[in-house]
């Protein structure tokens, strides 16, 4: 096993390294969420924490950790006596984002069952993470299913299977982590409301900084064992503040004034339900004990709202987390602060101890250049991001165009499914239909390649007529490879949304414009709920723009349409024959992801905007011969029709005839006025994908 990297030579992060070491002093704290760019030290940080965790007594050979003290009366593995245990580091338990359900929750043994004709539960990583830490990496990218699981158990603090004839429940409380880059797209709310405490990081633009972390980085790939021995001493004092703090925790006074603070500070910031109170609550007591006290300050409880606050205040997915300070010092300037107790003797309780000042001291630092050399793995200074959402982007489509400056997009609304027609076999989400790993089982079939889901009452049936004849003797079944059967299931899929946005000056009209962002908004948050991917095109000038290749940050697409610039001609063709370019390359990427392609645009084409059109040719002409490009291939499609005035020219319609798909107007979209639409995209879908009415489009 690999030397972990030190937790005390990370260089900054002092607020995720606080987090961390709370809810090393009190797991009821409920675990951090670490948002972050890539290469700030997350999930270096995560792993190294579980050596300064104080060591566990469990029962010996129960797979369940249980306390000998207090053992769980309902333990699989039990009954257990109450007498002395075995002591072990608490465990450091990692959930991959490609895990299956039987991994996570654990599953009947099916050897056993098929060999001894035994019912055998083998546990998962919820079991194994008991009493320590499950750390999800790239939690945002995590299955909707698995993500349910961790829900339930968090709740509850137990995990309870009921699957193929086995029913177990088991404890599974543990301190849920979870690192994640925003980018690469953002949680569910009920997910995110679970973990306790938050922190955002970021690389440090100081040079000094920057080289202090290239140093240790260094020494630590040079000798990770001489690396750790060199900072044993202040792991050691870490340590030991983490025990001493953990007994004291217990004595710690939540006076009154201090709850009265805590509630102030939920309220006036407007979170959800009372979850964010307790944890307040528990992460202020916990600062108080980290800092040797016995009471609860108002510094405690504004550091607490810091770190608690921030993920509960977004009320879309739009919402950037955050809290504003000034107000949260008003609010508990509203309160005097209790008599203060008398401080503590001073006594070494680790390095760079740093005091109170800032909620209750916080974790070693070691920021400046000391002797030490090396860092983490993920501290590495990264090459400037161009990609960053505030960057200037380059618009190849504003030349010659009389650019307009950005209107505000109006306010969302809730909007129907759109789905894709037929059955797929995507990723996990929550739009169309699709043969999935998870969902209701529909059926078995023989296995093509390798066995991922045994379908248990089939593979029994088809084996049962040969018994005999292969002499079974004993209690266990005879079975043979080609016995086997795969469980089929179907639930829903995540598609790869991708609009094209008419931003030329037949849209610029502001009241026009606000409206269609607030529509496109309203179809990202639908594409947000739905865990699907997203790309935004636009066309204006004299072309198209890839203004967000497709991703997962659904908040990224929002960002870039409410700097949306408009004006200039409409080359409608081009936007369509860029759409088809995007398409074709995701579809070698991931073939298995199906698009669904939404166009928001009046109809108009003024412009052609790409080269080589037939002589003659009129900007109509190219836009509907592009369109009829896209429907020969089978994608699905919506037009959103922006047409507005009492004269209409209809020409989105035309341009919907072409894709084979429908339209709807922005006041259609709403989800009280969309009835039929998805029956209407899979009627049309299905039309342009016959052949009849490929060979008549040819025509």
């Amino acid at each position: 096993m690999s030397t972990p990297y030190p937790f005390t030579a990370v260089v900054g992060q002092t607020d995720l390294r606080l987090a961390l070491l709370l809810n090393a002093v009190s797991p009821a704290v409920g675990g951090v969420l670490v948002r972050g760019e890539k290469g700030t030290a997350k999930s270096t940080a995560v792993r190294a924490l579980s050596a300064l965790l104080p060591q566990v007594d469990v029962v010996p050979g129960c797979r369940f950790s249980c306390a000998p003290a207090a053992p769980d009366p309902a333990c699989p593995d039990g009954p257990h006596e109450p007498g002395a245990g075995a002591a072990r580091p608490a465990r450091m338990v990692e959930l991959p984002v490609g895990a299956s359900e039987d991994r996570l929750v654990g599953a009947l043994d099916i050897e056993r069952a098929l060999a001894e004709g035994v019912k055998a539960f083998e546990p998962g990583l919820l079991a194994d993470a008991h009493r320590g830490i499950l750390y999800v990496d790239e939690v945002n990218l995590l299955h909707d299913h698995l993500i349910d699981l961790l829900l339930d158990a968090a709740a509850m603090g137990a995990s309870y299977v009921e699957r193929e004839g086995v029913s177990v429940r088991h404890a599974a409380r543990f301190l849920l982590v979870g690192t994640m880059n925003p980018e690469e797209g953002e949680l569910r709310p009920q997910l995110l409301d679970r973990f306790g405490l938050t922190v955002e990081v970021a690389a440090s633009r100081e040079p000094a900084q920057r080289v202090e972390v290239v140093r240790r980085r260094l020494a630590y790939e040079d000798g990770p064992e001489a690396f750790a021995i060199r900072w044993a001493d202040e792991e050691h004092e870490v340590r030991a503040r983490v025990v001493a703090a953990r007994a004291l925790l217990p004595q710690v006074s939540l006076g009154d004034t201090a709850l009265l603070q805590i509630a102030a500070a939920c309220a006036g910031f407007e979170v959800d339900g009372m979850r964010a109170d307790i944890v307040m609550a528990r992460t202020a007591t916990a600062l108080a004990a980290w800092a040797g006290r016995t009471s609860v300050r108002k510094e405690d409880v504004r550091q607490a709202a810091l770190l608690a606050l921030p993920h509960r205040r977004r009320r879309n997915p739009f919402d950037a987390p955050g809290l504003d300070e000034e107000m949260l010092d008003r609010i508990l300037d509203g309160f005097p602060d209790e008599e203060p107790e008398p401080e503590p003797d001073p006594e070494p309780q680790g390095p760079d101890d740093g005091g109170d000042g800032d909620g209750g001291g916080v974790p070693p630092q070691h920021d400046g250049p000391p002797a030490r050399e090396g860092d983490s793995p993920e501290t590495a200074p990264d090459a400037p991001d161009t990609t960053r959402e505030d960057a200037p982007q380059p618009s190849a489509q504003s030349s010659g165009a009389a650019e307009q400056a950005p209107v505000a997009a109006a306010e969302p609304f809730r909007t129907k499914v759109l789905s894709v027609p037929g059955l797929g076999e995507g990723a996990a989400g929550r739009r169309s239909r699709a043969r999935t790993a998870h969902g209701r089982t529909t059926g078995s079939q023989r296995p093509r390649g390798h066995l991922t889901k045994l379908h248990l009452a089939a593979t029994v049936h088809a084996a049962a007529p040969h018994q005999k004849a292969r002499g079974r003797a004993g209690r266990g079944l005879v079975i043979r490879k080609d016995d086997l059967r795969q469980a089929t299931r179907e639930g829903r899929e995540g598609n790869l949304v991708l609009f094209v946005v008419d931003a030329s000056g037949s849209m610029a009209a502001r009241q026009r414009m606000s409206a269609v962002k607030g529509a496109v908004m309203s179809l990202l948050l639908d594409a947000y709920q739905r865990r699907d991917k997203v790309g935004l095109i636009t066309f204006r000038g004299s072309g198209a723009e890839l203004a967000l290749p497709p991703t997962s940050s659904v908040d990224a697409a929002a960002a870039r349409l409410e700097r949306l610039p408009t004006g200039g001609r409409t080359p409608l063709a081009a936007g369509l024959l860029k759409a088809h370019e995007v398409l074709r390359v995701e579809r070698l990427r991931d073939p298995s992801r199906r698009p669904l392609l939404v166009v928001v645009t009046d109809g108009r084409a003024t412009s052609a905007g790409v080269p080589g059109g037939r002589p003659g040719d009129t900007p109509r002409e190219l836009s509907g011969r592009s369109a009829r490009l896209l429907a020969s291939e089978g994608i699905a499609s919506v037009v959103v029709d922006c047409e507005s005035g009492p004269v209409r020219l209809g020409l989105a319609g035309v341009l919907a005839a072409d894709l084979g798909a429908p339209a709807v107007t922005l006041d259609g979209l709403r989800a009280d006025s969309l009835a039929g639409l998805v029956k209407n995209v899979r009627t049309a879908v299905t039309r342009t994908a016959s052949p009849d009415s490929a060979s008549r489009r040819a025509a």
